[in-house]
């Protein structure tokens, strides 16, 4: 990991690295909403530069069809090859993009837009759109690095910016085709898919809907509320006390509940909700953060980005209904349990993806 900084530091991203020790995150104790400011804003940064040009260690996930697809990450997938994995890395490319979007004067000497332009070319994203149309890879990041890919976009093009209207230009094939590939599946889905890691359905739903919303595309918007509310309108009872697994990084009972938050008007959500997870409308219900005891595993750090998105989920329940404004004090009681434990010096298996679960949290705050 030493060596992984070491090489990040010297490259032309070195700005972000200065100081990132000494940052400290805002955690009052109050339940008032924890506000993205510039140097909290500085240290989430640096969690995606540290790694958007690290290609190794990779996790891969493709589906080989000849020796000819043993490449390496870089020539798979010219954007998106750093960050461990390809889903990580387009959310590395979207926290990046946040970020500036809000506070421009972080890369005054434009060294993080030189390095974006040198990836986000329309030769790179060509290889990456022959990857996803390979009929060995057509469910490749189903359908959660799609959505990150569409929250990518949804930054871009709602940025009045025109390095980010380039770089939307490029990645506007592979958004269509994604978005493509969604409305042919979803359809087919009988069943959602309930768990609390990547392939959660109401997860990859919330953050497809955002984009389709943010772009003004209703034909697409209108095919994510049609199947969620097939998938999720007849759901009671959600046993919110059988979570978190061992490694969730997403509640079950809450993405859902979100999820149908932004489908459903006030009253028919109330009630839903009602018989979904009455217990939450108590105003004394209570959710323990996921403990960590060990953040150098891959798996069990998945429970500080669970925390950042039970945060998501809590602060957007309370937004629908007026009733549940005691949800946010018990989001922020998750936000302060896991915003101090991040870092770009933190074990690589957690800081190549947490940050931006935290800023998401944030943004949704």
């Amino acid at each position: 990991m030493k060596r992984i900084i070491g090489l990040f530091c010297g490259s032309v991203l070195a700005i972000s690295c200065h100081n990132n020790s000494e940052v400290k995150v805002n955690t009052s104790t109050n339940n008032a909403p924890i506000q993205l400011d510039s140097a909290q804003a500085k240290h989430l940064l640096t969690l995606p530069l540290h790694c958007i040009d690290v290609e190794y260690p990779n996790k891969l996930g493709q589906v080989l069809g000849s020796d000819q697809d043993l490449k390496g990450p870089r020539t798979l997938h010219p954007i998106f090859y750093g960050c461990f994995d390809w889903h990580s890395s387009v959310h590395g490319y979207w926290s990046i993009v946040r970020i500036l979007k809000q506070f421009p004067d972080l890369d005054k000497s434009g060294a993080i837009r030189k390095q974006l332009n040198h990836n986000i070319t329309a030769e790179n994203a060509a290889i990456e759109l022959a990857f996803f149309q390979d009929k060995n890879n057509k469910n490749f990041e189903r359908t959660y690095g799609w959505a990150w890919l569409l929250q990518l976009q949804k930054e871009l093009l709602t940025w009045k910016d025109p390095d980010a209207e380039r770089w939307a230009k490029i990645l506007d094939p592979m958004a269509k085709h994604i978005m493509k590939a969604y409305q042919e599946y979803l359809p087919k889905l009988v069943y959602p898919i309930r768990t609390g890691y990547h392939d959660n359905s109401a997860f990859g739903l919330s953050l497809a809907l955002d984009y389709a919303r943010g772009t003004n595309n209703a034909v697409f918007e209108k095919s994510l509320t049609t199947n969620a509310v097939r998938l999720y309108d007849h759901d009671k009872n959600c046993n919110i006390s059988f979570e978190p697994s061992g490694s969730d990084f997403l509640s079950p009972c809450l993405e859902e509940a979100l999820c149908m938050s932004v489908v459903l008007g006030e009253d028919q959500y109330r009630k839903w909700l009602k018989d979904f997870l009455p217990e939450i409308f108590n105003p004394d219900f209570n959710l323990e953060p996921g403990i960590v005891k060990d953040r150098t595993d891959g798996h069990l750090v998945h429970l500080d980005g669970l925390n950042f998105s039970r945060a998501t989920c809590l602060n957007g329940i309370a937004k629908a209904l007026p009733e549940l404004k005691h949800l946010h004090g018990l989001a922020n009681k998750h936000l302060k349990y896991s915003l101090p434990n991040i870092t770009s010096k933190d074990d690589y298996m957690g800081s190549h993806w947490l940050g931006t679960f935290a800023l998401y949290a944030l943004s949704k705050n």
